[in-house]
């Protein structure tokens, strides 16, 4: 078997308010879908409404990341606030997002604070080699932001 990628999909409450924040964070529209169809230029609306199926990705030396955003549906959003960070009784849906360098996962920490966008756990060095913090999405998705800070550690 040869897997070629793996995409999830988010269940998010308002599909042109998700492609912003990702936008806001450096991720590129790929694109948008309604109720008639693809959207010209990954639109936000057209005639018909708002896009209610939608894509952001991101590429770098080689490495391609993509996530669909669902309005409403395929999946669970997250509506328990985690207590400390790792929780296991928050929903909606968890991932790792990997950066290059430790420089570049303090500066997008530092970009999320100024946007006000929710951090629920600081830039911390965990003892299995790995630096990350803890971004959450509007919807209650959470991001792991990491990058390896030691040996053995390869995303």
């Amino acid at each position: 078997m040869a897997i070629t990628g793996i995409t999830p999909i988010l269940n998010v409450s308002d599909v042109p308010a998700s492609l912003a924040w990702f936008e806001s964070l450096g991720w590129k529209r790929g694109f948008t879908y309604g109720e008639a169809g693809l959207f010209k230029g990954a639109a936000d609306r057209n005639e018909h409404g708002p896009a209610t199926f939608g894509s952001v990705c991101v590429s770098h030396e080689g490495h391609d990341a993509q996530i669909f955003l669902c309005c409403g549906g395929q999946g669970s959003r997250g509506t328990i606030m985690p207590r400390f960070p790792g929780d296991d009784l928050t929903d909606g849906v968890w991932m790792s997002w990997w950066l290059d360098s430790v420089a570049a996962l303090d500066a997008m920490h530092a970009q999320c604070v100024a946007r006000g966008l929710v951090v629920t756990m600081p830039p911390t060095n965990e003892p299995w080699g790995v630096r990350e913090f803890h971004l959450r999405h509007p919807d209650g998705h959470m991001f792991r932001i990491s990058t390896g800070c030691g040996e053995g550690v390869a995303p």
